[in-house]
């Protein structure tokens, strides 16, 4: 599902504990494969996974960036848990057996 608004990710955070959150380039090869590496992960597991298209949603990558104290990256995944961030990763390392180790930490 897509995000595009911090009133629409401070919702997301409010209704689930524990989802995966990318931060995609629509034009980006690299960002392209790691949201196919994203999407099968989901599509093959029960996490949760949303995302935000970052040349639609500049801003709200930008909150995210300075609410997390993690430095913007495109493309770029996070584990937020209860609120805050538990891992990231960022580039050629959003592959899904990578996402598929942190499913149940």
């Amino acid at each position: 599902m897509k995000i595009e608004s911090m009133d629409q990710f401070k919702e997301l955070m409010e209704k689930e504990n524990r989802f995966f959150f990318m931060k995609h380039s629509l034009t980006c090869p690299i960002s392209g494969n790691a949201f196919q590496e994203f999407n099968s992960f989901l599509q093959d597991s029960d996490a949760k996974g949303y995302y935000l298209a970052v040349q639609e949603a500049r801003e709200l990558s930008s909150q995210l960036a300075d609410e997390f104290q993690i430095k913007h990256e495109s493309p770029q995944v996070f584990l937020i848990e209860n609120g805050k961030p538990v891992w990231h990763a960022s580039h050629w390392n959003i592959t899904k057996k990578e996402l598929d180790k942190h499913l149940f930490k």
